[in-house]
């Protein structure tokens, strides 16, 4: 394999990272356009709302009110899971696009700090107290946990560091 991915599957890297930032930044506009005056709207009655928060910490509101120290150390993230994925260095294509999703919520959260100074969420399951979340919350949720799935199964074999 060469030392680089081909310009046609960094091109559909491309593209999913564009449509994930699109849709993570597309539903807080829509958040903050309809839901912050609001407050909050029950979707399923007990069980989901969508509920308006602007969080300036990580998960679960952690660091909060440590925007900056969140923003470096997300884009530090960020750049390297880019390029551990661009550089061909995981052997797995599912892999890859696990580490994308968490890039593309990472970039999207990322994206909030930067421009608006805290983090919009939205979503909030009203049957059990948890976190209101966003889309890119779900993009680094399922990337993570789809990545530790292929990880147990390949049984850590998924990196080439040569």
């Amino acid at each position: 394999m060469s030392k680089f991915k081909n310009t046609l599957t960094i091109l559909s890297y491309y593209l999913l990272i564009i449509a994930g930032l699109f849709l993570d930044q597309f539903s807080k506009a829509y958040a903050v356009a309809e839901l912050k005056p609001l407050r909050s709207v029950e979707v399923i009655k007990g069980i989901i709302s969508l509920t308006y928060r602007e969080n300036t910490g990580a998960a679960f509101s952690i660091l909060e009110g440590h925007t900056e120290f969140l923003t470096i150390i997300t884009l530090m993230v960020t750049v390297t899971l880019l390029f551990v994925v661009i550089t061909g260095k995981v052997k797995s294509i599912p892999a890859e696009y696990a580490l994308l999703f968490i890039a593309i919520g990472g970039l999207g959260n990322c994206m909030d700090r930067i421009f608006v100074g805290h983090v919009v969420d939205m979503f909030e399951f009203t049957f059990i107290h948890f976190a209101v979340f966003n889309v890119a919350d779900i993009f680094v949720t399922c990337g993570s946990l789809f990545f530790i799935i292929i990880f147990i199964f390949t049984k850590g074999n998924l990196f080439r560091w040569n």
